[in-house]
């Protein structure tokens, strides 16, 4: 990466169509040629809640390919599912109330969507069925919305496995009058990656259900041992008590850390044996945009010879928190500053619980860069998670008695591979219901050995701590096994919407349900 943008000439940039994005002049009105939302939702509904969201007058346009490509990781080219050339494709970024016009293109040969994580947009272009139809194989769609709230999103399908495949891209949405001080910005997506080295996430989740472990893409595929391929941490792993599983176990994850074993693991669409690097200057205050992009892994990260003070929690302010590392889960995001020293300092982001690692560079001065296995000793020590985050007072929801109390169990077991919300898999689903204006207080409880993030479409949510008191804002809250999460949302966004366990294999594999407005 070449040198730093500061955040002023960064939002000067995209206003000028930073990154090939073309920023036009528009009107306000919104609407599309959709006259009916697939879901059968009142459409009026829809537009009267777009209505209400900030409106700038731009517009910013993008598109992105989704086909099959050869793609690079560093030295290992693997032929995958990707938009464009690049894993991650290039950020999308945009200011609070600009509409994003982006059309997919689907050059593969199944259907396809771009589900915009964490963003409270329409419900008609969340970019997943019912209430946005799939791309057919061929077709192209324009997604059409205004982005009413700051904060680091992301997109990806809702369709099927290819959430584990390189489709997904980067939403950053600016707010200009943000008070946060920061002189350069690193936007760090972290993946857990298996295709093209010796088996697809279909065969991995058909292994999944035949009672397999997980692991076809580490010893049991060929083409396991081919030259150039990262395998960290293969061959000195701790077992579960599963002989063979390849895996540990992670406290912080209340014990089983997932379902799979990768070859390797991703910063920024590259292994750790060729490492990607930020390039900043001694003394900058540096903002960190953690995504964890990956299907079934979780990240704890830190940067070598620094703390990190977090900012922010799935897009949203938090009480600033001085940690040495953060646990971030599938489909979270945490912002952090970090204020730089000079040398050469490891990004590392350790699949917990997996014995493996993902790794970039940090380059602020003279000085030779560490190896791949290096690991911080800030990896083991304050490790930030969402009990220790507290949401800034502009940004709390509504405190007080719930108008209406929502379940969700999370059921399902390895044996069966079968995983459910409420005894039910989506198929059989029997969504939440909720009446729009209605204050909801969601409580999960975990029933299953396993942890789950679970993630509602289309809203945001304040956890509610174990006394009572409110928490972060987020979107997506890990559910540990045989504990209990409540928290509360303000249905302020008529629509169908999709809640479920955003680990990509348990989603597949069932545990996905609806929230539902209803008259």
């Amino acid at each position: 990466m070449g040198p730093a943008l500061s955040r002023r000439k960064f939002l000067g940039a995209t206003a000028l169509g930073f990154g090939g994005l073309a920023l036009t002049a528009c009107s306000t009105n919104t609407s599309t040629s959709m006259s009916t939302t697939a879901s059968g939702v009142d459409e009026s509904a829809i537009l009267a809640a777009e209505a209400k969201r900030p409106h700038t007058g731009r517009t910013v346009a993008a598109e992105l390919t989704a086909h099959r490509t050869d793609i690079d990781l560093g030295g290992k080219t693997v032929r995958t599912l990707a938009y464009g050339d690049s894993v991650p494709a290039p950020a999308i970024r945009a200011n609070i109330g600009d509409e994003l016009a982006v059309t997919v293109h689907n050059r593969m040969s199944d259907t396809t969507s771009l589900h915009w994580h964490g963003i409270a947009l329409r419900n008609d272009m969340d970019g997943a069925a019912p209430a946005t139809p799939d791309i057919a194989a061929g077709e192209s769609f324009t997604y059409k919305f205004s982005v009413p709230h700051s904060g680091t999103y992301w997109a990806h399908p809702h369709v099927g496995m290819q959430t584990d495949y390189g489709l997904y891209v980067p939403v950053i949405v600016d707010d200009p009058n943000e008070p946060l001080d920061y002189d350069a910005e690193w936007v760090v997506t972290l993946d857990d990656w298996i295709d093209g080295m010796g088996a697809d996430p279909e065969q991995i989740l058909d292994d999944l259900r035949s009672g397999g472990m997980g692991e076809m893409g580490h010893d049991s595929m060929p083409g396991m041992d081919m030259p150039g391929m990262d395998m960290p941490g293969m061959g000195a792993v701790e077992h579960s008590d599963e002989e063979g599983s390849g895996k540990g176990s992670s406290e912080l994850l209340g014990g089983d850390p997932g379902d799979v074993i990768y070859p390797t693991y991703l910063i920024n669409g590259r292994m750790p044996s060729a490492p990607t690097s930020f390039d900043a200057k001694p003394g900058q205050r540096v903002r960190i945009r953690f995504i964890n992009a990956g299907a079934d892994t979780a990240f704890r990260v830190a940067l070598g010879g620094h703390r990190m003070t977090v900012t922010h929690t799935d897009g949203f302010p938090v009480v600033p928190t001085e940690v040495d590392a953060v646990l971030i889960g599938m489909a979270e995001r945490y912002d952090v500053i970090v204020t730089v020293g000079e040398g050469v300092f490891p990004l590392v982001a350790s699949a917990e619980g997996k014995n493996a690692q993902a790794f970039a560079l940090l380059r602020s001065g003279p000085g030779s860069a560490p190896g791949p296995d290096v690991r911080p000793r800030e990896l083991d020590g304050r490790v930030g998670t969402v009990d220790m985050f507290t949401a800034t007072g502009e940004v709390m929801l509504p405190q007080g008695p719930p108008d209406v109390d929502l379940s969700a169990e999370l059921g399902g077991d390895m044996m069966s591979y079968r995983w459910t919300i409420n005894g039910r898999t989506y198929d059989q689903t029997e969504p939440l219901t909720v009446k729009e204006g209605q204050r909801a207080r969601l409580t999960f409880t975990n029933k299953t050995m396993m942890w789950h993030p679970m993630h509602l479409h289309g809203h945001t949510f304040q956890v509610v701590n174990p006394d009572g008191t409110p928490g972060a804002r987020k979107d997506t809250v890990n559910v540990l096994p045989m504990q209990s999460v409540a928290v509360d949302l303000v249905a302020d966004n008529p629509g169908d919407w999709m809640l479920h366990c955003h680990n990509g294999y348990h989603l597949e594999a069932g545990m996905m349900t609806r929230l539902d407005y209803r008259s």
